[in-house]
C-alpha cells in the first residue's frame, strides 16, 4: 500500500477505534472520486471521521449543518448588487471548497438537497444564470440519521445515486467503547492529525486510479452481480449501468490501495455491498437489503 495512504488509515484508527474497513472503504471511495453517505444512529462518530478524513488529506473543508429552513443560497452563494459599480459581485457559498461535510443531510429540504444534485453530479453551480465551477477534487461526505427519525426527508432516489457508497459504522466493538470510556473523548485528538498529502497530490492519486486496468473477466464478473440484482423475486428495482460503473471505479481505488495496478475478484468484493445497498431495495420489506447484496457474492460464479 501507498506509505502515505498507510500512514493516514493508521492515524484515523487511532481517532475512530476499531473501524478498519469502514477507513478503507471511505478512503477507497476518495480515491475514486466519489462521494460518502454515512448512515448511523447519532453518536457513534460519523462527524468526527469525516473531519479527520479531511485533516489527513490536507483539503481545505467546510462543515455544513443542515436545517429544515436552510436556502439553497446559503450552500451555493449568492449575488449582491454593487451600486457604486453598477453589477452584481458573486459570494460564493460554502460549497467552493475541495471537501463538503454535510452534516445531517436528510434533515434539510428536498429544494436544498437538489440544489446539491448539481454539484454532486456535474462539479459545478448554476446561480443566477450562471455557472461557476467547483474546485478539484471536488468531495461531498454527508452524514445522515435513520430516516424513522423526527424531522428527517428521505433522500430522493436520483440523489442518493450521486454517492458512490453508503456506510455504517454500528457501535464500536466492546474493547474499542472500553477504551473510549477510559481514553475520553477522540475528538480532541482531530488537532494532531497530520496531513499526508493536498489537493494537487490527491488529484494524481486519482489520475493513477484511473489508469488501473480492469481486465475482461473481471468486467464480466461485475456484470455477472449487476445482472443478478435484476433477477425477479430480490429486489424492486435491479442495478443500473452507472452503479456498475461505480462498482469498477471503487475496485480500482481498492486494487491501488493494495499496491496492484489491476483489479482482482477480491477487490470487486470488497466494494460491492457498499456502492450498492443504497440503490436496491428488497422486495419483501422483512429482508435485508445488505445480506441480499452478499448473499449474491457467494452465488454468483467469479469465472
Amino acid at each position: 500500500m501507498n506509505a502515505q495512504i498507510q500512514n493516514a488509515l493508521q492515524q484515523l484508527d487511532q481517532v475512530i477505534l476499531g473501524k478498519e474497513t469502514v477507513l478503507r472503504q471511505i478512503f477507497a471511495c476518495v480515491l475514486a472520486g466519489g462521494h460518502v453517505l454515512l448512515e448511523d444512529v447519532p453518536g457513534v462518530g460519523k462527524t468526527t471521521l469525516a473531519h479527520g478524513v479531511a485533516a489527513v488529506l490536507g483539503l481545505n473543508y467546510r462543515r455544513v449543518q443542515f436545517t429544515n429552513d436552510m436556502l439553497p443560497s446559503d450552500l451555493l452563494g449568492v449575488s449582491v448588487y454593487r451600486p457604486n459599480e453598477g453589477k452584481f459581485e458573486f459570494h460564493p457559498g460554502p460549497v467552493f471548497h475541495h471537501f463538503l461535510l454535510a452534516d445531517e443531510i436528510n434533515r434539510a429540504s428536498p429544494k436544498l438537497q437538489s440544489a446539491l444534485l448539481e454539484a454532486m453530479e456535474e462539479r459545478q453551480v448554476s446561480v443566477d444564470g450562471k455557472t461557476y465551477r467547483l474546485p478539484k477534487p471536488f468531495l461531498v461526505v454527508a452524514t445522515q440519521n435513520p430516516v424513522e427519525q423526527i424531522g428527517t426527508f428521505p433522500l430522493p432516489e436520483s440523489q442518493l445515486d450521486r454517492f458512490m457508497m453508503r456506510l455504517s459504522m454500528g457501535y464500536p466493538s466492546a474493547q474499542a467503547e472500553k477504551q473510549l470510556y477510559f481514553q475520553g473523548d477522540r475528538r480532541q485528538t482531530l488537532p494532531q492529525l497530520q496531513a499526508v498529502c493536498n489537493a494537487e497530490i490527491l488529484a494524481g492519486w486519482m489520475q493513477e486510479v484511473a489508469a488501473v486496468k480492469v481486465s475482461q473477466a473481471a468486467a464480466d464478473y461485475v456484470f455477472r452481480l449487476v445482472e443478478a440484482t435484476r433477477q425477479p423475486g430480490r429486489f424492486v428495482l435491479g442495478l443500473s449501468p452507472r452503479a456498475g460503473l461505480a462498482v469498477v471505479a471503487a475496485a480500482k481505488a481498492w486494487a491501488f490501495m493494495q499496491g496492484r495496478a489491476h483489479v482482482l475478484p477480491d477487490d470487486v468484493k470488497a466494494v460491492w455491498v457498499p456502492v450498492a445497498n443504497h440503490r436496491v431495495q428488497a422486495v419483501q420489506q422483512q429482508q435485508n437489503s445488505e445480506m441480499l447484496l452478499k448473499d449474491l457474492l457467494d452465488h454468483v460464479a467469479i469465472a
